[in-house]
């Protein structure tokens, strides 16, 4: 759903979530319904070779907390059979248009609405930090056939880059998400260890594409309206002053795509 893992209502100590169904959590995942077609036009993709690795051969794979459909596209791309949840119906009406045909259910991690052993593969993209392990855990491995992968994909802006660095401050992003994965990626019983891969890549973006990729995140959404036009100024301020851009238009945002898996024994 998110670029990084987001403070989302009541959590725990290590940043997940402890009850999706908290009426707070559901205020701020639900907020995305109110944009979705802005976080669909602004957010980037995955590349392929990278969801390539995250599924291997599996087939018929399941895109948890599909949001829009951004790594449902590149499922698609790489010729598999796709199903998409998401609890947010605003998100999967969008994900109709971005990728027609494509079976469209509404649920959550932690109640999948499809049957036992039906899929060789589940991935969430930009989602695990929004479910709660101990219940989704058991209820992807009900759905996966015996041997199947369970895949967890995140980019993240590469906020080596100075300016990416200080557009960071700007929206408030409570921590460097790519130095904590470690810290809460974690599967456990009955899947096997996990495997790690990393795609380095740069997103070609408009000035007004990035601008709105700050509008698409549920902060922004959920905040007061004067601070968001102060957040967008002090962005617009950035982008004009900031050495490394002087004024340019186009931007080419450098992300870093996080990639784990692990098979269910």
């Amino acid at each position: 759903m998110s670029d990084v893992p987001e403070s989302t209502g009541p959590e725990r100590p290590d940043g997940l979530v402890v009850d999706p169904n908290d009426p707070a959590t559901m205020r701020t995942a639900r907020s995305f319904g109110a944009a979705a077609s802005v976080y669909h036009a602004s957010r980037p993709g995955y590349p392929v070779d990278a969801v390539a690795w995250l599924i291997g051969d599996a087939q018929r794979v399941l895109d948890l907390g599909a949001g829009t459909g951004k790594l449902t596209e590149a499922l698609i791309e790489l010729d598999r059979d796709v199903i998409a949840v998401d609890p947010v119906e605003e998100m999967l009406e969008e994900l109709e248009v971005a990728v027609p045909g494509v079976p469209r259910i509404l649920g959550t991690a932690e109640d999948i609405p499809i049957e036992d052993g039906s899929v060789d593969a589940v991935v969430a993209g930009q989602a695990w930090h929004w479910f709660v392990p101990e219940r989704a855990v058991p209820e992807i491995a009900r759905v996966l056939r015996p041997g199947g992968v369970l895949g967890l994909v995140w980019n993240s802006r590469d906020t080596s880059a100075d300016w990416l660095r200080e557009s960071g401050e700007i929206m408030h992003e409570r921590h460097d998400a790519s130095a904590t994965f470690e810290s809460y990626v974690r599967i456990g019983s009955p899947f096997g260890p996990i495997e790690e891969h990393t795609v380095e890549w740069r997103e070609p973006m408009s000035r007004v594409r990035f601008l709105d990729l700050v509008r698409s995140r549920s902060y922004f959404i959920t905040a007061p309206p004067e601070e968001q036009a102060s957040t967008i100024a002090a962005l617009e301020t950035l982008l004009d002053t900031h050495p490394d851009l002087a004024g340019a238009e186009e931007l080419a945002v450098p992300y870093v795509t996080r990639c784990f898996r692990a098979r269910l024994r």
